[in-house]
């Protein structure tokens, strides 16, 4: 089971995207009982956790994106998604959703590029 990621793309620095994951493969039990997290890689460097979100709801966010994307959850759909605003050329990243333990198989991601 691995999870679907979309909504990429290219957007000029200050836009924004919505990036969605779709993990219907998962049962609901799994879905619902799970903590997920969005993590992102840059070229040439790390993947690392850039916003999470607890089965209660609670989200966390890395410092280099507090206050501009939000995170958030679906259970009836088994959607996670991450709604990006501001958007800087640093936040240029192959994007992926996973539980917050990364216990899935990692999907293809989806690719954001932000123009200067």
């Amino acid at each position: 089971v691995e999870p679907v990621e979309s909504g990429g793309g290219l957007v000029q620095a200050g836009g924004s995207l919505r990036v969605s994951c779709k993990a219907s493969r998962a049962i609901t039990s799994f879905f619902n009982g799970n903590n997920w997290g969005w993590f992102r890689q840059p070229p040439g460097k790390q993947r690392e956790l850039v916003a999470s979100i607890t089965n209660a709801r609670s989200t966390n966010y890395a410092d280099s994106v507090k206050g501009r994307f939000t995170i958030s959850r679906d259970s009836a759909r088994k959607m996670v998604y991450l709604e990006m605003n501001s958007l800087k050329p640093e936040d240029t990243a192959v994007y992926y959703c996973n539980t917050l333990e990364q216990t899935l198989n990692w999907g293809q991601g989806t690719q954001v590029t932000v123009s200067s």
